[in-house]
């Protein structure tokens, strides 16, 4: 009995540690997430850059592009990500692959005209050497006609 006792014990504390640990994983990512929203409404392409692996893709409703086309689009004003209302969020953790959904209401500045667009947002960060590196960022407009 001691020893049934005992192992149910062990098993329990081990699930509580492990919950806790992609607890706190989760809000690494969901921190970092936000520290990206308002890094990009500063355009802080230093921080954008630290941040984004080498070989990330963005995908926006006017097409595709990579890392530096991304970060040269933020720095020379072409889209200014002035706010991000983010309304939900949730993450899902897979190995060292994590992807973020944020349904968000987005103000931003495009050509010269300030715009507000809702928006589901996909980001895929992947752990390397200990740091997460935002590996996809995608934007899909939402449909409020519903």
């Amino acid at each position: 009995m001691k020893k049934a006792l005992f192992s149910f014990l062990f098993i329990l504390t081990a699930s509580v540690e492990m919950m806790a640990q992609t607890s706190s994983a989760d809000q690494e990512i969901i921190q970092l997430s936000k520290d990206k929203w308002q890094w990009m409404a500063d355009k802080e392409a230093d921080k954008l850059s630290q941040l984004f692996h080498e070989k990330s893709v963005f995908v926006h409703m006017g097409g595709s592009w990579g890392k530096d086309r991304e970060i040269n689009i933020i720095k020379g004003g072409m889209i200014h990500y002035k706010k991000a209302d983010i309304h939900s969020i949730s993450v899902n953790i897979i190995d060292s692959t994590a992807i973020l959904l944020n349904r968000i209401t987005l103000l931003a500045v495009v050509g010269g005209n300030e715009v507000t667009n809702p928006f589901e947002v996909t980001e895929v960060y992947v752990k390397q050497n200990g740091a997460w590196k935002l590996g996809s960022l995608s934007f899909t407009k939402l449909n409020t006609n519903n």
